[in-house]
């Protein structure tokens, strides 16, 4: 048996999805790069504006720049929908509508995952969830899926 749940995609398409313990650790590790990421930019770019005469307004641009283009860069590596923390814990982020990766848009994804997912959470919790059709990407287990696909339905 491939898969013991499974769900499909707006094209009918079959899929296992990811559970929630490693989409968590999937987000945990991106966001713990981010961190990491973020920390070297910031030691970067004091070193290279050390000495000058900036006042706190520029700094203060200066760090809220990296806390966007940390994840945007980070992202580029997420186009495929695997980025160290989906590699590590086998899932990939694909697209709701037909299992597609997510190219172009992973730039996008990680800001979203690394920085807009406290607001999404928030929004969620005093929104009452999701609403329907509002969901554009979702986690799915890559292996399983695979074996799903190659295998056949399960009974």
């Amino acid at each position: 048996m491939a898969a013991r749940k499974f769900e499909t995609f707006g094209n009918g398409t079959p899929y296992v999805p990811a559970g929630p313990w490693a989409m968590f650790f999937a987000w945990l590790i991106d966001f713990v790069v981010f961190v990491l990421g973020f920390a070297v930019a910031f030691v970067v770019a004091a070193g290279v504006l050390a000495g000058r005469d900036l006042s706190g307004g520029v700094i203060l641009a200066v760090t809220g720049g990296l806390l966007f283009a940390v994840p945007l860069v980070y992202g580029l590596f997420y186009t495929g929908g695997r980025a160290l923390g989906a590699v590590l814990t086998g899932t990939r982020l694909v697209r709701t509508r037909d299992g597609g990766r997510i190219g172009a848009k992973g730039p996008w994804a990680m800001l979203v995952r690394t920085i807009l997912l406290p607001l999404l959470l928030v929004a969620v919790m005093v929104g009452g969830g999701y609403a329907p059709g509002s969901l554009k990407r979702i986690s799915i287990d890559a292996a399983r899926t695979h074996r799903l696909r190659t295998e056949g339905l399960p009974a």
